[in-house]
């Protein structure tokens, strides 16, 4: 019993009460359900949970109304329950400090595992996944080399068998189409005078080039529209090739030695008439009785200059 004949329930009860708490005040700040704060005051110790709680709530108590629970609890532990008793022992053991600490630590080792092991999981996840890319990729590279290697081969020896039907049915589509070409296109003579000559190329190609060839030396102009496009002499059997505007609608063409030259637009010869006639005199008489019958031969030559005009349609 203390000096001034308190209970050590009545301690607690006066203490509360200078510092002006409840109950209820109590409760909230400890934690300690109310009916076990009102069982302390009363020094009803069997109302509390067990004998290690007694001494437990009653420090917690006792340090937040201001005593010293540490002192409170020795200066009346006659009326407390014994600490001696195998419950009290094993509650100390449960709550002793280095015993929690090893078992909190234990606890966060176990909880770090156990964040760690998703992430441990997704990183394998995905170093398979690439393993297995890489691999997938290798395997494609190797059978695409292998099937370019097969597609070589095959295509080398069938090569003489398809190469004939192939050749064939290629020439027979140009040779067709060539011919649907050449036929659709046609020149006409529109007129002639001297040596100038007027034709009219229908279908003619939206790509207009006009190729000369000579087999002899021959000196040639070329104008469209006005604008000249070519002038100069072609040596023997040499070629020049002139691309006209595909807006041009005629072109007129200057050959100074057309019985040797060639003319070819967009692949298709010009038919240019060389020959001119002129009359050449040989009077030779003959008398028959009375009559006498006088006759003159014509000769054909070769027009060297034609002035050449090509109206496309």
């Amino acid at each position: 019993m203390s000096e001034n004949n308190k209970s050590i329930g009545e301690a607690l009860r006066d203490a509360r009460i200078a510092k002006g708490y409840t109950l209820d005040d109590l409760q909230q700040t400890t934690k300690i359900q109310k009916r076990y704060l009102i069982a302390i005051e009363d020094e009803n110790f069997s109302d509390l949970p067990g004998d290690f709680y007694v001494r437990a709530f009653i420090k917690q108590y006792a340090d937040t109304v201001g005593l010293d629970g540490g002192e409170l609890l020795d200066q009346y532990a006659d009326q407390l329950p014994s600490t001696k008793t195998q419950e009290y022992v094993d509650r100390v053991n449960e709550e002793n400090p280095s015993t929690r600490s090893a078992q909190r630590q234990e606890d966060d080792r176990v909880a770090k595992v156990k964040r760690q092991v998703p992430i441990v999981i997704a990183v394998v996840v995905v170093v398979i996944v690439m393993v297995g890319i890489w691999l997938a990729s290798t395997k494609r590279s190797q059978q695409s080399s292998s099937s370019n290697v097969d597609s070589s081969s095959v295509s080398v020896s069938g090569s003489s068998e398809s190469s004939s039907a192939s050749s064939k049915k290629t020439s027979s589509k140009k040779a067709s189409s060539s011919s649907k070409k050449t036929s659709s296109v046609s020149f006409s003579k529109l007129s002639t005078s001297g040596s100038t000559t007027t034709y009219e190329m229908k279908n003619s190609p939206s790509t207009k080039t006009i190729t000369l060839t000579s087999t002899a030396s021959a000196w040639v102009s070329i104008t469209a529209s006005g604008n000249s496009l070519y002038s100069g002499t072609l040596t023997a059997n040499a070629s020049h090739s002139v691309k006209v505007s595909s807006s041009a609608t005629s072109v007129t063409i200057n050959l100074g030695n057309a019985p040797d030259t060639t003319v070819k637009i967009g692949g298709h010869k010009v038919p240019i008439s060389t020959t001119s006639t002129t009359s050449a005199s040989s009077t030779s008489s003959a008398t028959t009785g009375s009559t006498t019958t006088s006759s003159s031969s014509s000769t054909s030559t070769s027009s060297q200059v034609q002035n050449i005009t090509v109206e496309f349609k």
